[in-house]
């Protein structure tokens, strides 16, 4: 007799951002900030990563914790300022919100899906739902500000 199995749905399996063992646990212990079953170190990353068009979809939306997507272009005066403040928030926040990069010019697919007419932009999603917009560079307080009504 075949037993179809599903998956369980309250279970995350999460690659761990030091090493990129996949490790597994409830979804509500991702709030948690958990720890890696293999090398010990924190799963969620403690700066900003970079995602493409292949990558997004696995650093954004499978990612069990909101993430705040930056739309941004090297060639972007007002990007360029944001980077550091996007750093400190990704190290302050590590393991409640994910901050993800993505380069328009590498990246145009996704660009197009999320419709990045200027940059920098910047989505908070959760999952694939999208929570909040923000548009252009903003000073640290008020992304704090944006950030603190969803997280």
């Amino acid at each position: 007799m075949d037993v179809e199995t599903t998956p369980n749905p309250d279970l995350v399996e999460y690659p761990c951002h030091a090493c990129g063992t996949f490790n597994r646990f409830p979804r509500v212990r991702a709030k948690d900030d958990p720890k890696c079953g293999k090398c010990g170190a924190k799963v969620f990353p403690r700066r900003t990563v970079s995602a493409s068009d292949a990558t997004f979809r696995q650093e954004a939306e499978d990612c069990p914790i909101p993430v705040l997507v930056d739309f941004w272009a090297p060639w972007c005066a007002p990007c360029k300022m944001a980077g550091p403040v996007l750093e400190q928030i990704a190290e302050e926040r590590a393991g409640k919100l994910k901050i993800v990069k993505v380069n328009v010019d590498e990246s145009p697919r996704t660009a197009a899906r999320f419709r990045v007419q200027s940059v920098p932009l910047m989505i908070l999603l959760r999952g694939p739902l999208q929570l909040d917009e923000i548009i252009g560079a903003q000073p640290k307080s008020a992304l704090d500000l944006r950030l603190d009504r969803f997280l």
